[in-house]
């Protein structure tokens, strides 16, 4: 029975280290020692960080599988606490900070801390940054695994330059391809070559300088289907496009008949009036309201209708019920004509009730847990500051009494000079 026990021990024991070495720890000395072709996958933790943790055994699994794969991507982690050299030179400033390290270059991954998303940004940053289609099969592949495509169709030019410099700064965002013409499908109608085609929501638009502006920036605000699920990973993101995102919040389970009626609207919209505000409004819709409530400091009623503004932390409401499509195209139109005004904000005053709002949510949140030690977090400062305080007091009280007693002795001294 020992022996069984013993046996299985070990090779629990085995097994952990195996998967471990798949992950190397390092410290301040890794940008000496690494080489200048290799790539890295390095998250940065925080041995008190409760995220950090969660994340831990999904590391290990990515470097079990890029391993299994024969990537040439290697995973690491850092103590970013213990190794501030190495943080300082990645610039982390949260923790679980994910940072792929490609050629002297930095890629910084901002989206869900899951396997997929993990290994899905892994697998597009390690590659190259514009992939060749050579075949209709290898097209019909990427369409169905990518939402979001942009491809570059033609020979060498200088719009070419223009998509892989593109390419290369936003390849964490989205996925690029090179093909000739008879690899597309013969549905694809295209004027003139070379191009560039973006690929979503079902059906494709043509890049066009005049029409659209600098190609980074019309990739930078197409980046995202024009209507889709997002969290709160997505809509920060959607923040550094530029565009507002208008957003109708659900609940997160057993949908009532006006949320139903809510999102098909907001799609409708979405859809048939993409020309006039794809420019400026992103749309979506949103489950996990969490950011909202905190955006707004207080908990939103769903179902309803919500423009935000990323750049300044800014929200528009409507000024009356949203249930046809007119109005809620007038909110739209409100919004962009400055008829309806912004609502919060990220100015001091902002920043400081909303800290107080954070503050209160998560001394509920504590009290709901854990009762005893919500008093404790709330007692122990009060009670520092009582003893403080009583010091302070005692330390007056006996600064009082040895001036009174030197008041005294002097005067006890004055009067036996007037005596002699």
């Amino acid at each position: 029975m020992l022996d069984t026990r013993s046996s299985v021990l070990l090779s629990v024991l085995l097994c952990a280290s195996v998967v471990s070495s798949f992950v190397e720890e390092l410290d301040d000395s890794f940008m000496k020692t690494r080489g200048d072709d290799d790539i890295w996958l390095i998250k940065f933790y925080a041995p008190w960080c409760s995220f950090c943790k969660q994340l831990d055994p999904v590391w290990h699994q990515i470097g079990s599988e890029l391993k299994s794969l024969g990537s040439p991507v290697n995973v690491g982690k850092s103590d970013a606490t213990a190794n501030t050299g190495l943080a300082k030179e990645f610039r982390v400033r949260g923790y679980p900070a994910i940072i792929m390290w490609k050629k002297n270059v930095k890629y910084v991954y901002n989206g869900k801390r899951t396997k997929d998303g993990i290994m899905e940004f892994t697998h597009r940053v390690s590659g190259p940054f514009v992939r060749s289609l050579n075949s209709l099969q290898l097209f019909q592949h990427a369409m169905s695994r990518h939402d979001v495509m942009f491809v570059y169709v033609g020979a060498t030019s200088q719009l070419k330059g223009n998509f892989s410099a593109a390419a290369e700064q936003l390849i964490v965002h989205t996925n690029f391809f090179s093909a000739a013409r008879d690899v597309l499908p013969k549905v694809i109608a295209l004027t003139s070559l070379p191009a560039v085609v973006l690929f979503k929501d079902g059906t494709y638009f043509t890049y066009s300088e005049e029409r659209d502006g600098e190609l980074r920036l019309w990739i930078n605000r197409e980046r995202f289907p024009n209507f889709s699920k997002i969290d709160s990973y997505t809509l920060y993101a959607m923040g550094e496009t530029g565009k507002l995102v208008s957003l109708v919040l659900l609940e997160e389970k057993n949908m009532c008949e006006r949320s139903v009626r809510y999102k098909v609207l907001m799609e409708k919209v979405a859809a048939d009036y993409r020309d006039a505000y794809s420019r400026n409004f992103s749309f979506g819709f949103m489950e996990e309201n969490e950011y909202i409530n905190g955006l707004m400091m207080k908990d939103v009623v769903m179902p309803s209708f919500v423009v935000v503004n990323l750049s300044n932390d800014g929200y528009f409401l409507p000024q009356g019920p949203v249930d046809t499509e007119r109005q809620l195209l007038d909110f739209l139109n409100g919004v962009l004509d400055g008829s309806i005004q912004c609502q919060g904000g990220n100015g001091v005053v902002q920043r400081v009730t909303r800290s107080v709002y954070d503050s209160k949510l998560l001394l509920q949140s504590l009290y709901g847990k854990s009762p005893l030690l919500c008093f404790f977090v709330l007692a122990f400062p009060f009670a520092i500051a009582t003893f403080f305080c009583y010091l302070c007091c005692k330390a007056r009280a006996n600064t009082d009494e040895d001036e009174d007693e030197d008041a005294s002795q002097r005067s006890k001294t004055v009067t036996s000079k007037k005596s002699d």
